[in-house]
């Protein structure tokens, strides 16, 4: 039986730790830069982790599926 691919959109998106956290990166970063704050551009920089809603569908799309 063939291996599962992982998603192929989802592993360029997130990033799992060593430690099992689920990474990911802040929307709304691209344009219209110079109306946001200097603090809400700088929390941008930063790797957040993943909703516990999403985690289980996120680990499914990595390659997870258990």
């Amino acid at each position: 039986m063939p291996k599962q691919k992982r998603h192929s959109g989802a592993k360029k998106r997130f990033k799992l730790t060593g430690s099992g956290k689920l990474l990911r990166r802040k929307a709304m970063q691209s344009h219209y830069l110079s109306k946001k704050s200097a603090k809400r551009k700088r929390s941008f920089r930063r790797d957040h982790e993943v909703a516990p809603a999403d985690r289980s569908a996120v680990k499914r799309l990595l390659g997870g599926g258990k």
